[in-house]
């Protein structure tokens, strides 16, 4: 064979497959359209995925087509062979045509069986529970208590002390630390009843057998269970990320709306009464408003007349006595330090105390504060908070041992009565982890039609032909099946996650459905220039052999295409350590899509092309043969 031959056989070849395999790279960048249109917290996660994933295959498109055939014409020296000559080609082939030659003759059951496992896979899908994120294991634990929020700072510090101890008794906690209250910065406003424990864990290889994180925390929470006080927990990064996003702390909160705080307190209870009982609600509690304790002194003027003083004169003497007044300030270095004085805390930490603190007076020495003002406890609201202008409260719950979605529609339905029943100017709105999903679903349901549009645009450029891009848009609902399988039989709920697998199975199906059908219509080409196109030359044995030619001929192209997407999944199921569990529902579609979607186009795509093909030949005479070489 000479050189011209040679390269004249590569770019024949190269054109045979050459439109297909741009168009099927373009067809999984449009596919991965979804993933741009993600906001938020699954935006910035999935983004940078879809940007490596895009601009790949933006080059490998262009390289295909250009530098592939060059490269090709370099090093396909020697003697060339058929597929004949290689032994796992000819054993393959072996296997695929008697299976493949069944589902030709048992047609109808070929198809029946396909049909069928495809409306198993809706159910199977529809009884998947729903999650926005699957959960990441961040290594350690944050255990947030609440408790009442008239607490004192002794007791608080004594509170935290026994709940460390009774946490370090864990054998698999390795450190604890803990704090109350608000730390030194203006982001963090938490009263003093809020505990912040980060608990952190030993290696695996340590903890007792067969014991999982879920059966630790179960654990603590069993053995933190102190009168007054609400346990929540979580983990430190997703708790950060819930309360800059959506301002709760735990995965799904109630928010009431309203004008008044007592109002607002009451309705919060009645739905958490409401929420008792809901299966996967845990940690559940009111946020609370009311119940905080005010050191209240009003000035009593009569009192002050009679001994010549004035307001100021005694609120400069509660100011200094238990505020604390700015005297001066120190400077050491660059460092600048407030010098404050007040009473000990001996002589404050009672309202006795309060009442015997000594005001001087002009003519008739020092009185106490009780005889100039009325001391007294007041009830006020522990914490305001707002929202659009409006005062809020929440029920704040966390969902455990049960999908996010389910818990929350139940949720949902047994407050439905009573959201219909609120005063005027009160409503209600579902926040945390749930907004997330919600807003997620919302722009998948959007996008997800108009990329199959695309994909069938891209089919149909390809082809040239509606019914042959037809033919391999069909892939995708059974690639589906094996999707839908293999997430349900992992125990893993549809979330984000899971759609991004989904939506990257979608163009590896319509890549694999495309060199499937260029060689079935180069099989055509063939038949056509062998004995005509007419249904006076053509007999439907003639299509049967040809078919069978087309897909068995061709097969380790198709195997590879689909083995080099299985090698790259497949090691995921096994992988271990952070961000694993969120690897996991990505592949999961992937791997069950590749394996049935590979399954339907190897067995039932030429049998459909096959009908197809009967079908033009006995109404039109001839046969639709579409030039796959350009």
């Amino acid at each position: 064979m000479t050189a011209a031959e040679r390269i004249k056989i590569i770019e024949a070849s190269c054109k045979q497959v050459g439109r297909g395999v741009f168009f099927s790279t373009l067809i999984i960048v449009a596919s991965f359209l979804p993933v741009f249109l993600l906001e938020g917290q699954e935006g910035k996660l999935f983004g940078p995925l879809a940007w490596t994933k895009t601009f790949i295959l933006a080059i490998d498109a262009i390289l295909a087509v250009t530098l592939a055939p060059v490269l090709i014409s370099f090093f396909l020296k020697g003697k060339l062979r058929t597929d004949d000559h290689n032994p796992l080609t000819r054993g393959l082939e072996r296997i695929y045509r008697p299976i493949l030659n069944w589902c030709i003759t048992w047609r109808k059951t070929t198809l029946a069986i396909n049909i069928i496992a495809l409306l198993i896979s809706i159910p199977l899908l529809l009884s998947l529970g729903s999650e926005f994120m699957p959960p990441l294991d961040e290594g350690t634990i944050l255990f947030m208590p609440v408790t009442l929020p008239d607490i004192s700072n002794s007791e608080a510090k004594q509170l935290l002390q026994v709940q460390d101890r009774i946490i370090k008794s864990v054998p698999e906690v390795a450190n604890v630390l803990g704090k109350a209250g608000r730390a030194n910065t203006a982001t963090d406003n938490s009263p003093i009843s809020m505990v912040e424990t980060i608990i952190l864990l030993k290696p695996r290889s340590e903890w007792r057998k067969g014991l999982k994180k879920e059966d630790i925390v179960n654990e603590l929470n069993a053995k933190l269970q102190i009168p007054g006080v609400v346990n929540g927990w979580t983990q430190p990064i997703i708790n950060r990320i819930n309360m800059l996003s959506t301002g709760i702390r735990t995965d799904v909160g109630l928010k009431i709306y309203g004008q008044n705080l007592d109002t607002i307190y009451a309705l919060s209870n009645q739905m958490k009464q409401a929420l008792q009982g809901v299966n996967g609600v845990k940690d559940l509690y009111v946020d609370p408003i009311t119940g905080g304790k005010y050191l209240d002194i009003q000035v009593n003027k009569d009192a002050i007349g009679r001994y010549g003083l004035s307001v100021d004169d005694v609120n400069e003497v509660v100011e200094s006595a238990l505020g604390g007044m700015n005297l001066t300030t120190t400077i050491e270095g660059r460092r600048r330090f407030s010098v404050n004085l007040r009473l000990a805390q001996d002589y404050r930490n009672n309202l006795d105390e309060i009442k015997r603190t000594l005001v001087q007076t002009p003519n008739n020495g020092p009185v106490p504060l009780s005889s100039v003002a009325d001391i007294k406890i007041s009830d006020g609201p522990a914490m305001i908070q707002s929202e659009n202008a409006l005062l809020r409260g929440t029920v704040l719950f966390n969902v455990r041992d049960r999908d996010l979605g389910s818990t929350v529609k139940e949720a949902q339905n047994r407050l439905n009565s009573m959201v219909k029943t609120l005063p005027k100017g009160y409503y209600v709105e579902w926040s945390g982890q749930y907004e997330n999903l919600i807003r997620a679903q919302h722009t998948l349901k959007l996008i997800l039609p108009i990329v199959l549009v695309i994909i069938f645009c891209c089919l149909y450029f390809a082809f040239k032909s509606i019914r042959e891009a037809f033919f391999s848009l069909i892939s995708i609902p059974f690639a589906l099946i094996g999707g839908a399988y293999m997430v349900y039989f992992f125990g893993v709920h549809l979330s984000v996650a899971v759609a991004v697998g989904f939506i990257a199975l979608f163009g590896i199906a319509v890549e694999t459905g495309i060199v499937m059908v260029i060689y079935l219509n180069d099989a055509m080409q063939q038949l056509v220039a062998l004995k005509g196109n007419s249904k006076e030359t053509i007999t439907r044995e003639d299509l049967r052999v040809y078919v069978m030619n087309g897909a068995v001929k061709r097969l380790r192209p198709k195997l590879m295409t689909v083995c080099v997407a299985l090698f790259g999944l497949v090691p995921v199921l096994w992988s271990t350590g952070t961000g694993s569990d969120v690897m996991l529902p990505i592949v999961l579609p992937m791997i069950g899509g590749v394996l049935t979607s590979s399954t339907h186009i190897l067995l039932v795509t030429p049998l459909i092309f096959l009908m197809v093909k009967e079908y033009e030949l006995k109404k039109y005479g001839k046969l639709e043969v579409l030039d796959v070489k350009e």
